[in-house]
């Protein structure tokens, strides 16, 4: 796990640790010292500490003006041991949403499992996002079952034509762009 790096290529555009509006501006980051594991595994020091000791995120892309951002993520989503959601939410998504964010694309191909609680702040979030979305991409089948179970997906866009997209191809803004069209044909 400690070679999964998070995606690099839209750094020349944004780069959360130098945005002050970000939940994460002034971290510093190590390329070489280990410190955050999941489990017994290291991972890569580039991923961000979320306060769950199984799930990190990395915040990839910003874009104020049209309100939408892109984070990836890594580890075990666990609600029922460690509420993972609560930290999720009130230590990320509640600040980019003050900021004005209401879309959000969340990359989940390194999220290897998911255990649910109850879907109180998937609810709270959705409801906070007047004509925003919330895309789950590239999650796997196992782990959007399971966000099935719970009916997480009331909450959240998780349709097939979100499942399988070469997302590393595009560039950040046409990104963001597309997942937006595929919602809207979705919903017409």
């Amino acid at each position: 796990m400690h070679e999964i790096e998070p995606h690099y290529n839209w750094r020349h555009l944004y780069i959360a640790n130098e945005d002050e509006q970000s939940p994460f501006y002034g971290r510093d980051y190590s390329d070489i010292e280990f410190t955050h594991k999941i489990y017994n595994h290291y991972i890569h020091p580039q991923w961000d500490d979320i306060g769950s000791p199984t799930l990190f995120i990395k915040i990839l892309y910003v874009n104020y003006d049209e309100a939408s951002c892109v984070i990836e993520l890594i580890g075990e989503w666990n609600d029922t041991l460690h509420n993972d959601i609560m930290h999720f939410k009130l230590n990320v998504i509640d600040e980019l949403v003050y900021q004005g964010i209401k879309k959000f694309t969340l990359i989940g191909e390194n999220v290897l499992i998911f255990h649910g609680s109850d879907d109180c702040y998937y609810q709270e979030w959705s409801e906070e996002l007047e004509d925003g979305f919330i895309a789950l991409i590239n999650f796997h089948p196992h782990v959007l079952d399971d966000m099935k179970v719970l009916g997480i997906h009331h909450y959240m866009h998780a349709q097939d034509n979100l499942n399988d997209i070469n997302w590393r191809t595009f560039n950040a803004n046409s990104f963001t762009t597309y997942i937006e069209s595929l919602l809207t044909r979705q919903l017409t």
